[in-house]
């Protein structure tokens, strides 16, 4: 069992990883080069707590705004979320909240946010949380959520000093709508 600092460690851990801006510009210009359509795509991972009102006394996980932005053929498409991380025994686990009521869903960002009530925060009905584990530095996991009785979104990642792997699809009726056969690999920027 690990004690209470070992705990905050290793979140703490897990969010220096993953904070910060990154981009897949190399494999964006592998893949352009090779004639594979695939986007250029951007995150902004920045945690918010401070923007968060009234979080209780004893709080330990981490909320995450984090900003996506994929550029495919000129067009560009943001998708920001909030995430709320957590120390539990099997590992890190990531659960999805839904952007503050008011604000705008295409162009919300940390910088954007403004101060919310905790108890104002709704966590996502449709997203299964993910769990991720760590072996060596190197943290894993993903989860299946089932958006309606025919949708389905997958997530698997990967994060470490190297970067972060991202492998996300969205099926209807069992057909691929979104998403790529190769993870989009994220570095540093």
């Amino acid at each position: 069992m690990l004690n209470s600092k070992e705990k905050k460690s290793n979140l703490e851990m897990f969010i220096k990883l993953i904070t910060g801006h990154f981009n897949n510009k190399e494999q964006f210009e592998e893949m352009q080069k090779s004639g594979k359509i695939y986007p250029y795509a951007e995150h902004v991972n920045t945690v918010c707590n401070d923007k968060i009102k009234n979080l209780p006394v004893d709080f330990q996980g981490k909320f995450l705004v984090e900003e996506s932005y994929y550029e495919t053929n000129g067009k560009k498409h943001a998708s920001p979320h909030i995430f709320l991380f957590t120390e539990e025994k099997e590992g890190i686990l990531l659960s999805s909240y839904e952007i503050p009521a008011g604000a705008d869903k295409n162009t919300f960002t940390y910088d954007s946010m403004l101060p919310v009530e905790y108890s104002e925060l709704k966590k996502s009905e449709k997203f299964t949380p993910a769990l991720y584990l760590e072996n060596d530095g190197v943290w894993e996991g993903g989860s299946t959520s089932q958006f309606t009785p025919v949708m389905k979104f997958k997530l698997w990642e990967r994060f470490s000093e190297t970067g972060l792997e991202v492998a996300e699809s969205m099926e209807v009726n069992g057909k691929r709508t979104f998403g790529y056969d190769v993870p989009i690999l994220y570095k540093r920027a």
